[in-house]
Order: C-alpha cells, then structure tokens, then sequence
C-alpha cells in the first residue's frame, strides 16, 4: 500500500477495502459473505459508506481514483443493492430488497404500498432473478423502529441469515459483534469471513494516527497552536492520541476534536489528558471546561435515550431537566461548548431542528453511566405526556396536537419505564401514533418475540410467554391489529375505524364507542361481533313478515353438528338477527333472500377481492368504505340498506356501512331491531352458548 493516497472518505483500512473490492467482483477464492465487525466506534459505518462511495458511479468520479491502490478500488459497474435498516423493522427491509429484486412488486389493498414482506417473499424475490445478486446491508445497529426494541437481533435472524444461507446472494454486511455469531453460525466453513476491525489483521493503528494528523492540520481547519502549526509535534500528538484510543476512531475524534474547542491548559505530554474510550472523553471535556462530568452526562442523558431521528431542540431542555431533577435549561441552551463535540443536528421534513448524539456509542456511554434506565425512562416518558394539550372536552389527551416525537415515538420510553400498557389505553394515542413504532412497542412489552431477545433489549418475555401478555385487553387488541394497520399504512381514519371494529370484537365497548369521538366520520359502526371460528359462508335475507314487519336476518354456513345450527342442503345454516346478534332457531330455508332486482335497485354495491371488501355507491361510484380483515375472508354479503355482513377465520361480524333505513309508515313504533315482544308471530329470538 505504500505510495498509494488513502481513501478520503476511510482515512486507510487498506487491506479490508482490498478484500471488499475482491467481494464486489466474486473474485475466485473471495468468501461469498463478509461480516464487518468491531467495537462501537471502531469505525465500520464509516468503512462500508467509503466502500460504497467506490461501487456507486457519481460517488466515485469525486474521488482521487489515480492516487489510489487499485488493488482497493472495484471496477467500474452497476452498484450492488444496499438496504438501508436504520429505523426499519425486518419486514421493512425484506420489502426493500424485494422491491429492489423486482421493481413493480403489487401495492397493497386499494394501491397503498405494501408494508412489509416476509422471509419467504424475500427468498422468492432472489430465486426469480435467476442470478447472483449482491447485497450490502449496512448500520445493522441502527435497525428497527425504536431504539428499545430488538431491530437488530431480528434483522440478522429474519434478513441476514436467510440471504447468507442463500447460494447465489452475496451478502456483506456491518453487524454488532454479539450478533455475529447468530449471522454465521450454520454456515459452511469458507463460504464467510469476519472481519473484526478491532483485530490486528484489519486494525490499521497507522490509518488512524493519519486521520487524527489530518485533524489536526491547519490546512484542514484547525486552529493555529503550537502542536498543530509544528508538524512534528502534530505528528507526535497524533500518535498519542491514537495510542491512547487503543485504535477506536471515535474516541480519537471526540479527543481532537476537544483539543481544539478548549485548547487552554492542555498539555501534549501528558497522557492523562487523552482519553482511552468513550465514557473518558466526555468526563474529560468536562473538566477541561471547568464543569462537573456528571452534569455533562445530565445534559447529554434525553439524546442518549432519544429515539427515531432527533430529539427537537425544544424538548431537550424539558427533557433533560425532567430526567436529572433539577432544571438544565441554561446549560443545555447556554453552554454550547460543554455539548458540542457530542451533538449532531438536522432538520426534519418540515424544517424543525432535531438534535442527537454524533454516534450511538456516546449514547452507550451515558447510559451506562445512567444506570436503570426504568426511572430515567418514566421521568421522559411523564415529561413528554405534559406537552400533549388536553381534549377539549377536558376529557383525556388530544394527541392530534401532539408534536410528531410525542405522539410517534413515546412508545420506545413508555416501554422501558415500564408505563406502556397504560398507554394502550388511551384511545387518542392508539389512533394517532405510528403504528409502525406502536406495534413494535407493544409486541415487546408482550414478549412475542420472546427466546430471541439481544442482550439490551427490553420488554421481551421468557420463551413460551402467551403473546398479549403483560397487556390490558385493550392493549392486547392492539397488538392483534397492528399488524394489519402497518401492512395497510392505514392513515388515522382508518385506524380508528379498524380498531373500532376490533374491540367490538373482543367486547371492549367503551374503547369501541371513543372511537366515534375522536373527531372522525368512520366509514362504519360496528352493531355486533361473534367470535365463532369455521364459518363457510355468509348471507344476509328476511325472515317472512309478521306482526312486527319483516325481519332482516344473517345466515352463517357452519359445519353440520353444530350446536343451534339446522340442516342446510349438506350443511348446516346459524340464522342471526342482522342488527343484533339475537339466534333464532328457524329452518335456514325460509329466510327469503334479496332477488337480484333488489339488489340492482339498492345504493350501494359490495364488491370482494380476495383480501378485501369494497361497499361503492351505486349512484356515484364513491367508495363509502374499504374494510381488510385481519383473518382470511369466508364471506359477505350486503343488505340493501348498507349494512355488511363479514364472515373470516375468526368468527362473524356486522358493520353498519350507512344509517338504516328510516322505518316504514305501517313500521313506526316498531323499528327493526330484532327484538321480538309479545305481539310478533316469528320465532322468539334466543341465545345460544357457543
């Protein structure tokens, strides 16, 4: 490598971009899967960004390709396929990569773009390309839609290792090393390589002494001191710096980068004043200011537990001082210098600056110098529940006028506070956050995903755990739901008007019933809900008129044997009340179904896929209401005056599309409720236990 310019982007790692470049062409001998590794710091996003700065043909042209060792640099061709997971679950990224694979993968119902693929879709995806295909998945740390759940663990075990068990894809990808191991294990002794950038095979000291020189050269921004103006000083300092990091590139920078804010005092012959990880760059900025490290690490505290993107500006000042006791407004405001080499900003899509550590492993650090994050994470979580305005009913939260990482984020610091059931609770919330973040939150609160938690994941269960548990019935609702509301990205309307839906089902009528006071017009009410699996069929008709008018009722096609059912052809029919769920004990073949001139005369029209019902307005052709059920379709049908009958795996349910129609005049005082009384000559409607 000697003569050779280093990458820019790198700062050296020379002979793992050798290696890489050899990946990239499937050079004969290359091992089809690479594993980037090493400590938090060790520098392995940035290896990956600067390897695929070389594959990426815009990228490449403002590199100094002539300088460098050409052994290094892979020719010149398309990009390989680079699934980004930072702040994507596993069946995210699965949709990615399968989306990439196959461009025009369906949309989900009604043209929504599908949330998430499974494993099996991925794999089918890579067989029909019908060759090999390279794959480059990097930040595996930053997986998942919260920081508190385990992303990362499940992207290796549902993503990583399919595709690295898979023969045609070559797969490289940047790993936590305590996930290492679930990534290869299994794999055939030559067909992988770990790659630990902590090893001295891959460590590189000299690359890093030359990217703390480089940092420390006036030439590059540095301010002129003694030890930076003077080459061999500079050169000297470099090397102790990067001696004293024991190779960790974040360390090295969070030391320069110190330096040169507070140069006052500093002393480069004493090694004492570099620090030797992370956690001791912090305490020593701190003290090389004049302040207390624990009131650094304080300020530092919201962004180290802060999820998705950012923490707004706004909130840090709360939010710090929420979770230290004290108020730190004016130190998180008024003493950039003390934060500063920690802190990265941004702005998010409608202009507001979000703020977070310049690295996770910052985020690490305070953490563990934090302790139980349950007190830290319940001060937050309480903080963030005080900026969401009251309703103004004066009853509950209006979550609609909660700021964005309020409303979609509380979730990650509820679920290690351990205050998310309570939040599964509120009807607002459930209806207005991301169900992406929610979901995820959930699931871990209720230990579905228990036996396959990383060691820092929170909320996951012992193996065996029941899903649901832990959670109020409400919460368990929700977490049967979700699902349904990420596949569809469901918008808040259709939340609410799905969830309505559900907790009929599970007999939660007041969680039900809010879902109508929410401020949205809900394409349906849900009358009733029967929890009654092998249903075949499903019809909606009239029982022969009486004393109390004609009486429309649902039959369901249920197996022969049935408890309460009566024969039907070879089956056997349950004949409900269509309004409520009264069971009448009739022959199924009197019920007199709507001839097909009734239905062409009705308003409205019901039109069936194969995982989804359409109710379309006749007249107008305006779809009144989409309803995907969250079990496969076995029925439906559609009485004239709008209300759906739906039969799935689970059971039967009735929703109330438009109003019922207004009685008819020799019906008034007698609406159509499916009460029987004294003076009605149709079978007296009972119930059955099922």
């Amino acid at each position: 490598m000697t003569g050779y310019a280093p990458h820019p982007h790198v700062g050296g790692r020379g002979a793992v971009l050798q290696l890489l470049a050899a990946w990239r062409m499937a050079w004969p001998g290359t091992p089809r899967v690479i594993v980037i590794t090493g400590a938090p710091g060790s520098g392995r996003s940035r290896l990956v960004a600067g390897f695929l700065m070389l594959c990426d043909p815009r990228a490449r042209a403002r590199l100094p390709l002539g300088d460098m060792d050409p052994s290094a640099v892979p020719p010149e061709g398309p990009a390989p396929l680079v699934a980004d997971p930072r702040g994507r679950t596993a069946g995210a990224v699965m949709r990615l990569i399968a989306e990439a694979l196959e461009p025009g993968t369906p949309a989900g119902p009604d043209g929504a773009p599908a949330g998430e693929a499974g494993t099996e879709d991925l794999l089918a995806a890579v067989a029909r390309t019908g060759e090999p295909v390279s794959v480059v998945v990097p930040d595996v740390d930053l997986a998942g839609p919260l920081r508190t759940v385990d992303g990362p663990a499940r992207l290796v075990r549902e993503v990583l290792g399919p595709l690295a068990r898979t023969g045609t894809v070559q797969l490289l990808a940047d790993v936590p090393r305590p996930l290492v191991g679930a990534l290869t294990d299994g794999l055939p002794v030559g067909s992988f390589l770990v790659v630990d950038l902590d090893d001295p095979q891959w460590a590189d000291p000299e690359g890093l002494v030359r990217q703390a020189e480089h940092a420390l050269d006036p030439d590059t921004g540095a301010p002129p001191l003694p030890f930076t103006t003077d080459p061999h000083a500079r050169r000297e300092l470099a090397r102790a710096v990067a001696d004293r990091a024991a190779g960790n590139r974040l360390t090295a920078h969070l030391a320069v980068h110190s330096i040169l804010m507070c140069p006052e005092g500093f002393d480069p012959a004493d090694p004492g004043q570099l620090p030797r990880d992370v956690a001791e760059a912090v305490d020593l900025h701190a003290r090389r200011l004049g302040a207390d490290p624990a009131l650094l690490r304080q300020a530092l505290t919201p962004l180290a537990f802060a999820e998705g993107d950012g923490l707004p500006f706004k909130l840090w000042g709360r939010l710090a001082s929420a979770a230290a006791g004290r108020d730190l407004r004016p130190t998180v405001t008024g003493a950039p210098e003390l934060t500063g080499p920690f802190i990265d900003s941004a702005e998010d899509e409608d202009g507001r600056t979000l703020l977070r550590l310049l690295h996770p492993a910052i985020g690490d650090a305070v953490r563990a110098a934090a302790g139980d994050p349950a007190p830290v994470q319940r001060a937050i979580t309480e903080a963030l529940l005080d900026t969401v305005p009251a309703r103004s009913s004066g009853t509950g939260r209006d979550w609609t006028g909660a700021t964005a990482y309020a409303r979609d984020l509380i979730a990650g610091h509820a679920l290690q506070a351990g205050l998310l059931p309570r939040l599964l609770d509120d009807p607002g919330l459930v209806v207005a956050a991301d169900p992406v973040a929610l979901h995820a939150a959930a699931e871990a609160a209720a230990g579905a995903a228990a036996g396959h938690t990383a060691g820092h994941t929170v909320g996951s269960g012992a193996q065996g755990t029941e899903p649901g548990s832990g959670l109020t019935p409400a919460g368990r609702t929700y977490l049967r739901t979700a699902p349904l509301l990420v596949r569809l990205r469901a918008a808040p309307r259709e939340r609410a008007a799905l969830l309505e839906s559900a907790y009929t089902e599970d007999t939660l009528t007041e969680h039900a019933t809010a879902m109508h006071h929410l401020g949205f017009d809900l394409p349906w009410r849900t009358a009733w809900s029967l929890d009654f699996p092998g249903i075949g069929a499903a019809a909606v008709g009239t029982l022969p008129a009486g004393a109390g008018g004609p009486q429309p009722v649902a039959v369901l096609t249920v197996p022969a044997g049935t408890p309460g059912a009566r024969p039907l052809g070879g089956e056997a029919a349950l004949v409900y009340g269509l309004h409520s769920p009264t069971w009448y004990d009739v022959d199924p073949a009197a019920v007199e179904r709507p001839t097909e001139e009734a239905r062409a005369a009705a308003p409205c029209v019901l039109e069936r896929d194969a995982d989804r019902l359409r109710v379309r307005e006749r007249a107008t052709g305006r779809v009144a209401a989409v309803l995907v059920p969250d079990s496969p379709l076995t029925g439906a049908d559609l009485a004239a005056d709008g209300t759906l009958l739906v039969a799935t795996a689970r059971g039967a349910k009735v929703l109330q599309i438009r109003p019922p129609a207004p009685p008819l005049p020799h019906q008034a005082g007698h609406p159509a409720d499916d009460r029987a009384d004294d003076r009605d000559d149709r079978p007296a409607g009972r119930s059955v236990p099922h």
